[in-house]
Parts: C-alpha cells; structure tokens; sequence
C-alpha cells in the first residue's frame, strides 16, 4: 500500500526527521567533521541526505513528458529525478564518471517510479559531450519536454580565501562548468523543445548574498540569473517558459567536498529556519516550474527556496 500524501499544513514523517537532522542543537554543529574530495560522493555522508525516496509523491503532473537533468546523480539533481519520475517523466541524467556509484542509485529510483532512466556520463566542460547529451536523450528517450542545469562547481578551500586565492585553472573550471556548459546545453536543447516546454536554471543564494570564499562561484550564480531573464525573453514568443531555483544552505556532496569543515558544521545556522535543507526540500519547486498546468505563465523568475534568506 502507498504511503498518503502529506497534507499542506504538516511534513511527512520522513521530511520532518530529516529536517530535524539539519538543525543546531542547543547551540552544537549539526554536522560532525568530514571530508571528501570532489566531485563527492553519497553514500560517505553524515548524515546521509534525503532525496524523497521514501517521501515524495508524485500527481500525474509531468506525464508523459521527458527531462535531462545535468548533475542529476546526486544532491538536488537526484531529488529533482526522482520527483520527476514520480511525476511521470522519463529522466536522463548527465554526471562525471567518478560519480558512477551515484549514477545507478538515481538510476535506481528512477526505474522504481516506473519510467525511463537514461545516464549520460562525461565532463560537460567538453563542448562536444555537452552538446551531446541533448542529442542522445532525444534519440533515445523519444524527446525532451524539460532541461533543467544544475551541475556545477565551487571550491571554497583556497588559501588565501578570497581574490588572491583564485587560480586561473580553478576560475576556468567554475567558469566553464557553471555558465558556459549551460550555454551550450540549452543551445542544443531549443532546437527540440516545443511549446510548453521548459528550462530551469539553477542558481543560488550566492548570487544575491556572496561569500568571499565562493566568489567565482557566486558571480556564475549571479550571471544565471540574468541569463534567465534574457531567456525568457528570446525563447518566450515560442511558449517556452525559463525560470531560475536559487537554492540556500543545501546537505550535497559538493558541500563536503569542496569546503573547509569550518564552513559546514554549523551549515545553515544562518538562515531564519535556522538549519540547512535537504535536497528533497528543493524538487517541490523544479516540479512545479516544469508543470505545464501549473506554471504555464510563469517565466522568467527566480524562485528561492533558502531557509528564509531573501532572493531579491
């Protein structure tokens, strides 16, 4: 028997423990130290994220149609697959090799929903293998309805942190990765989305509340958000809707990987709700931007899910 929807006025069981995980406790980290090194990976995580594998539960409101999710293997990519398929949407999901192990367990839920799952690996720093992942999921997946960009890369362990700490193969990696990846996927992907279609870029809290650590990182975010806008603009006289999630404080393996323990043991601390999120907590709203019913007028906007810490 399935489990019951959760009702709008309370959290599943599962959302509700796992965001007690997340939070400070009596003034202690919510996080005990760990370390990884990137891309990271799930499974050594502590604790474990919650990707709304044994909470979320679709609507029928993406049937039929079909989504490639970069970065889709783990973190917010993961959740966002698995709610897409229980959505009804077939999922290709793109990712770094070494992420392999991550891959399959999306994979995984993807089959369990009962759709497609199609992984694409590769460093969608080469412009041909970017170009190409829209290319394999429309020849084998049959479409694409809905690109949602969501890998990226930051590196907040520079010494010094801060503008001296920013080498050029650092800069060139964050910068490739995070903007002009995005460029070349969703040139491809436009030559095959129809009205009604949808792109959704991920952002950040970092484009609208920068760390110095993060710096390159937080200025691709910001570039995302006027990308959006312009194409919304560019693509809208065809009915193809492009939104932005900004996304806060979110338990991912990048996290771990890519940022001194000082920096996530007390992870969230600063947001009003007073803890990070799971990334469970973010796929509510790349559903509801990806819904044709839904958000058919909505575009060009950016969306925050963050804990309280303001997008505007």
């Amino acid at each position: 028997m399935s489990e019951p929807a959760p009702t709008p006025s309370t959290l599943s069981p599962e959302v509700a423990q796992a965001a007690r995980d997340l939070s400070t406790r009596d003034g202690e980290p919510a996080f005990p130290e760990q370390d990884q090194q990137p891309p990271g990976l799930t499974a050594p995580m502590e604790p474990v994220p919650d990707h709304g594998e044994r909470s979320y539960v679709g609507h029928g409101r993406l049937e039929g149609l079909t989504a490639l999710i970069t970065g889709g293997d783990s973190g917010i990519g993961r959740a966002v697959a698995i709610a897409y398929a229980r959505e009804g949407a077939d999922v290709a999901i793109s990712y770094l090799p070494e992420e392999q192990e991550d891959a399959e367990q999306t994979r995984h839920w993807i089959e369990e929903a009962g759709r497609r799952a199609l992984l694409l690996p590769g460093d969608i720093r080469d412009e041909q293998l970017a170009r190409s992942l829209v290319t394999r999921t429309v020849e084998e997946l049959g479409g694409l309805d809905i690109l949602v960009n969501n890998a990226a890369f930051q590196w907040g362990r520079a010494e010094p942190a801060g503008l001296d700490g920013i080498e050029s193969a650092r800069l060139h990696r964050t910068l490739t990765t995070n903007l002009e990846a995005l460029f070349w996927i969703t040139q491809e992907a436009a030559r095959h989305l129809g009205e009604g279609a949808s792109v959704i870029n991920c952002s950040s809290i970092q484009s609208y509340d920068p760390s110095v650590p993060l710096m390159d990182y937080a200025a691709t975010k910001a570039a995302i958000n006027n990308v959006t806008v312009n194409l919304a603009s560019d693509l809208g006289p065809r009915g193809i809707r492009v939104n932005a999630v900004a996304p806060g404080p979110i338990w991912t393996p990048l996290n771990v990987a890519t940022r001194v323990s000082e920096d996530y043991v007390e992870f969230g601390a600063n947001t009003p709700l007073g803890r990070a999120g799971q990334p469970s907590e973010v796929a509510g709203a790349f559903v509801f931007l990806a819904s044709p019913a839904e958000a058919s007028y909505v575009s060009g906007t950016v969306l925050g899910v963050t804990g309280g810490r303001p997008v505007f």
